[in-house]
């Protein structure tokens, strides 16, 4: 079967341009107050909106491509969107352009102001002139009158405004057998019948019966008022006067005619009848009594049952007036004519394609139905157990004398008929129930084997188009052996050089056994074939390439048939041939992949000392700006923290109390007030208990102060005793330099000079090492070579890439400080995907192909049982190196 993930195209590219003219239109539609349905779902596909607007206006827009007979409906095969149904399906394609997209045109390429809502986009799909449509000449459609439109455009203007039922032809009568233009005309219809139901209620004529509501004369003399209907007529104002009754009018009756009232007429008839009668020599009952008469109730069977008793007729003009309509019926009704409703239907029409061995052999095949599946003649097929010999009888055949290619008039009208029952029962196999059903007709898969095998002639690569159709439709239902004479046909026609017949064929062997329970191994295909195939997979043919992917892939699904192919077939090309396709079609995107995730580090265990300069620039601010910089500076949001407000307090004085000279401290009440301005997170609560306790909800101390523009400073992490860590420096600095210049100065101890240098003369007799967090650069008893030192300490400083990650881990290990999330940029290429998401087109398939490949190498009859260091497993191994070791870089 086909692989599980393989399915047709998606019916949208999301592409940039597409994503953007999207989001271009969305915002159209919410300016002119009307909803947008971005994935329109037209049948079983969405539609994909940018390409349905190039190709109308393309096209010339929505006016003249309305104007146009059936362009609706040509949009509908140019996007897949079937073939069942399609006038309704076309119909619904103009209504998703209509809705959406139809204003947007006008105002984009025609640059005109649509039509208001309430007469475009509120009203139906029905009738185009929208650039011309004003609310004044405009009127609803659905007001037919005469066969017009309410807009005044024909009814059957275009042909797609969802005309799902076949009408009759309005120019005259066609040919029954005629293979022209194939009309939508069918038999209208009936009238209903309205049985007659006499008046049982009383002759006397009430008050109320007497008036009659809906004639505005009687209301108003009933009611002795006026009616207003003249701007509505079912709204009226009824002025009511005093009533007075209408005298009782007297009633007219007719005597009946009863035997006991007039006995001389009845004697008259019955005399009559008698006469009749005797002349007859019968009874004197009329010879019609209890007879339906023609024409009077009967009104003859459907179009279906007509033509399936004109079919079994055997007479040759119901038979064309059968085939005629049976054509038109299966292309546009096939989904409700099914065989199993019809009986003798599907006979009736093998019988008739069966007839195309006449046209150029001596035989007349008959269809024998006996169950001991004894047959005599070599005229005659097996029904029952189907035909084993039929290739041996076809081979057998006297073939007549045809002369040129010229061909009688009589020999075109048989070919046409014949052609046309096969195009019938080709129809008619698209549907699932009619396929499983002549997949069970051993005389279909006999029609198959003989139009396969026909003399190569142009008048029969018609008839063998639709014999192939009908295998790839019924083959699903099959389990065909090596020797089975279809499954040997079907091979055959896998050296034909018609893509055509490429393509069906390589379907419907691939989908053999599809719904049954048994695999289907492909057994018995000849290796040149298999190179064939292979060969296929280079041409630039994206159908004919994925219909060899498929019968591949069910080929190197059988560990033998791999076998085989390691010394048939140049399998090393096949599988470069694979990993190019795995990349067909591919987008190239770079996004941006996380490496490792965010990690929101402790809360410090104390809040930070300011620096120096930190704290000199605070001092320049006034209150409250000072204590809400110093607030920013020390701590930061988090929802699930918070902090004693005596605690932060006591901090804010014993920060600022020694500077009370340069401006007063807020009081406490205004401090606490100053937190929740600053912060828009934190609260000031109240913990209930024994003692309550006061807190600041939503805020916690850094780890590292920030300055008031945001710049977080850098912590020295030097260890004054190598390996301990309650011996860290712990200064903050902000900047790489100052960082720098504090090692150098305060930890290595170089001297500076009077310039401001630092005096690295006179340093070889010392010995020196790294002691940054848990830097193991060198070891503790150093280096002489302060240049080494010197050059990997810079690597711990913020200004490079490298030092500021390096600076952030030895944060992380000394400080537990937060982790923020790292990325990289990915470069992905993006292969077809499904309507679900889903892997699809020929990257899946050849990923499947290789995948079997691989699975099956050197196994042959050993399996996958071989043990390791056997003789097939080591050919195995070699066979691995050999094909893919030279494709491991693009895998």
């Amino acid at each position: 079967m086909a692989p599980a993930g393989r399915s047709k195209e998606p019916s949208i590219e999301r592409t940039t341009e597409y994503e953007d003219f999207i989001q271009s239109l969305a915002e159209y539609h919410e300016k002119r107050g009307t909803i947008l349905e971005r994935e329109p779902r037209v049948g079983n596909r969405h539609v994909d909106l940018l390409r349905l607007y190039k190709e109308v206006v393309e096209r010339g827009g929505y006016d003249v491509v309305s104007a146009e007979k059936l362009a609706w409906r040509s949009l509908g095969h140019h996007f897949n969107l079937g073939t069942s149904n399609l006038p309704a399906l076309a119909f619904n394609l103009k209504t998703a352009y209509y809705k959406n997209l139809a204003a947007y045109e006008i105002t984009q390429v025609h640059k005109k102001e649509p039509p208001p809502k309430e007469i475009l986009e509120e009203v139906t799909a029905r009738g185009a002139a929208l650039l011309t449509r004003t609310v004044e000449n405009f009127k609803p459609p659905g007001n037919r009158e005469q066969g017009q439109l309410a807009n005044g455009e024909d009814s059957d203007h275009s042909g797609d405004e969802g005309q799902g039922t076949p009408t009759r032809d309005k120019g005259g009568s066609e040919e029954p057998g005629s293979i022209g233009r194939i009309t939508r005309g069918l038999r209208q219809a009936p009238p209903q019948r309205v049985l007659f139901q006499p008046d049982l209620s009383s002759s006397r004529q009430t008050r109320n019966a007497s008036l009659n509501m809906n004639s505005p004369h009687s209301a108003s003399q009933y009611l002795g008022g006026n009616i207003n209907s003249s701007s509505n007529p079912t709204s009226m104002s009824f002025t009511v006067a005093n009533y007075e009754p209408r005298p009782q009018m007297p009633l007219t009756l007719r005597p009946v005619i009863t035997p006991g009232n007039n006995p001389e007429l009845f004697k008259q008839k019955q005399r009559a009848l008698r006469d009749a009668a005797a002349l007859r020599g019968s009874r004197t009952v009329p010879a019609h009594k209890g007879m339906m008469l023609p024409g009077t109730g009967f009104e003859g069977p459907n179009i279906y049952v007509r033509t399936l008793l004109a079919l079994r007729s055997g007479i040759a003009e119901e038979e064309d007036y059968a085939l005629h309509h049976l054509v038109k019926i299966s292309h546009e009704r096939g989904e409700k004519y099914r065989f199993e409703a019809f009986p003798g239907l599907a006979e009736g029409l093998v019988e008739k394609v069966l007839g195309i061995s006449s046209l150029f052999y001596d035989v007349k095949w008959e269809v024998s139905y006996r169950e001991d599946g004894f047959i005599r003649e070599k005229h005659t097929l097996d029904g029952i157990n189907g035909t084993s010999d039929i290739l041996a009888k076809l081979t057998s055949l006297k073939p007549l004398d045809l002369g040129d290619d010229m061909e009688t008039e009589e020999f075109s009208h048989r070919l046409s008929k014949i052609n046309e029952a096969g195009l019938v029962l080709r129809n008619m196999a698209m549907l699932e129930e009619n396929a499983e059903h002549l997949s069970h007709l051993h005389a279909v898969r006999d029609f198959i084997n003989i139009a396969l095998n026909l003399p190569f002639r142009p008048s029969v690569v018609e008839l063998q188009h639709y014999a192939l159709d009908i295998a790839e439709q019924i083959t699903k239902y099959l389990s065909l052996e090596p020797e089975d004479p279809l499954y040997r046909s079907l091979l055959t026609q896998l050296r034909s050089s018609d893509r055509g017949i490429i393509l069906t064929t390589l379907r419907a062997i691939s989908r053999i056994s599809m719904n049954l329970e048994e695999n289907n191994r492909l057994k018995g295909v000849p290796m040149s074939v298999i190179r064939r195939i292979s060969d296929w997979t280079l041409i630039d043919d994206e159908e004919l390439v994925n219909a060899c992917l498929d019968f591949l892939y069910q080929y190197t699904a059988v560990e033998d048939n791999v076998q085989a192919m390691l010394t048939e077939v140049n399998v090393e090309g096949l599988i470069n041939q694979l990993v190019r396709l795995l990349l067909h079609g591919a987008t190239e995107k770079e996004t941006k992949v996380l490496v490792k995730k965010p990690v929101k580090g402790r809360s410090a265990k104390e809040i930070p000392n300011l620096p120096l300069d930190l704290l000199e620039q605070l001092l320049k601010y006034e209150e409250p700006e000072r204590s809400a910089y110093w607030l920013r500076a020390c701590f930061e949001e988090d929802p699930d923290e918070d902090i004693t407000q005596i605690a932060l307090w006591q901090a804010y004085q014993g920060r600022f109390s020694e500077f009370s000279s340069r401006g007063a401290l807020l009081p406490a009440a205004e401090f606490i007030k100053n937190v929740s301005t600053t912060f828009a997170g934190a609260t000031a609560q109240v913990l209930a208990g024994p003692a309550p306790k006061f807190i600041i909800k939503g805020i916690r101390p850094r780890h590292i102060p920030m300055d008031p523009r945001g710049r977080v400073y850098q912590r020295c992490l030097w260890r004054k005793e190598w390996g301990k860590k309650e011996s860290e420096c712990g200064e903050f600095l902000l900047k790489g330099k100052n960082m720098w210049d504090h090692i150098i100065q305060d930890h290595l101890r170089i001297p500076q000079r009077e310039d401001g240098k630092w005096d690295f003369t006179n340093q070889s007799n010392r010995r020196y090492t790294c002691n940054w967090g848990v830097c193991t650069r060198f070891a503790p008893h150093g280096t002489d070579s302060l240049h080494r030192v010197g050059m990997h300490i810079k690597t711990h400083m913020p200004e490079t890439k490298k030092a500021h990650i390096k600076a952030k881990h030895s944060l992380s290990l000394s400080a537990d400080g937060p982790h923020d999330a790292q990325y990289r940029n990915q470069i992905f290429f993006n292969t077809a995907v499904d309507e679900n998401g889903d892997a699809a087109g020929l990257p899946l398939t050849a990923a499947l192909v290789l995948r079997n490949l691989a699975r099956n190498l050197g196994k042959g009859d050993g399996g996958p049982s071989v043990g390791i260091g056997s003789e097939s497993e080591k050919e195995r191994g070699a066979w691995m190196r050999r094909l893919f070791a030279p494709v491991e870089p693009q895998l």
